[in-house]
């Protein structure tokens, strides 16, 4: 899938998929060590009281809420963005609509300042307007590895075990996108280690399965 740039919002899948994908990927990252530190000590993937994070602790970081409602807003930075050196100052929150959390996002994320922002009404994602020779906001750079639903299949599928019979990656994801994921299902077929190489923490995966409402009732996620 080719993302534009810099991004529109027709580049992004329904919130519910991109949770869906995203979350998956985190799940396979937790660690019950983990689930307590800040998120200034973390790196990676993962969900919180926040809601879903990725943040390689150098060149992206992103944020994924819930706000209730259908409703979702997208933020974070790419070094790939050329939002914050634009002049004049293009401000990401302009004109967006009154349900967004504007205090939090406007006081950034750990002190640092919001550089790209998207929201999701009614089925439909939105971003302010872009000046027309604005190379880049970061989204492809950033993104594409939820966005994609195919990087997320190799994502998936890298940390599956080749010997053990069970559920494609494919099956799998789609379970997740539907909100009805099986975490036994899932952990039958994973490999012994996350894609660190560290020891699987399958008591820490399921619980953030569960957080992120894959395995049944999404309205109900526990994230804010």
């Amino acid at each position: 899938m080719t993302v534009h740039r810099p991004g529109s919002p027709e580049d992004l899948p329904p919130a519910e998929e991109l949770w869906a994908r995203w979350a998956l990927l985190a799940a396979l990252e937790a660690t019950t060590e983990g689930e307590e530190r800040p998120p200034r000590f973390r790196t990676g993937r993962w969900i919180d009281d926040r809601g879903l994070h990725w943040d390689d602790c150098g060149c992206t970081w992103w944020v994924l809420s819930k706000e209730g409602d259908g409703r979702f807003v997208l933020y974070g930075e790419d070094e790939a963005s050329g939002i914050k050196s634009y002049e004049p100052a293009i401000d990401v929150l302009a004109g967006g609509p009154d349900w967004l959390p504007r205090e939090e996002l406007r006081d950034g994320y750990e002190d640092r300042e919001i550089d790209c922002a998207y929201w999701y009404e009614n089925g439909v994602w939105a971003r302010v307007p872009y000046p027309d020779d604005l190379d880049d906001d970061g989204l492809d750079c950033g993104m594409s590895c939820f966005i994609d639903r195919g990087e997320v299949l190799v994502g998936l599928t890298s940390q599956l075990d080749d010997a053990v019979a069970g559920p494609s990656a494919d099956s799998l994801l789609a379970d997740a996108e539907a909100y009805r994921l099986e975490p036994q299902k899932l952990l039958q077929r994973l490999g012994p280690t996350n894609r660190y190489d560290e020891p699987l923490d399958r008591p820490a995966l399921v619980r953030a399965l569960a957080r992120a409402g894959l395995t049944g009732d999404f309205a109900a996620a526990d994230t804010r």
